[in-house]
């Protein structure tokens, strides 16, 4: 089973802040999904692991 989780990443925060939070999960055991953006700019990602690991 998997579990999901949806990040967001503050607007006015660079995106280095927004990748450092991306590696963190990474080394929990997130993967992501999808990302998506707006007016070239990342803004939320979809992030999935295992349930049971």
């Amino acid at each position: 089973m998997k579990e999901y989780k949806i990040i967001k990443k503050n607007f006015w925060k660079k995106d280095d802040v927004f990748e450092d939070l991306l590696n963190q999960y990474s080394r929990e055991g997130w993967s992501v999904k999808c990302i998506t953006h707006t007016e070239g700019h990342f803004s939320k990602a979809l992030l999935e692991r295992d349930k049971n690991r």
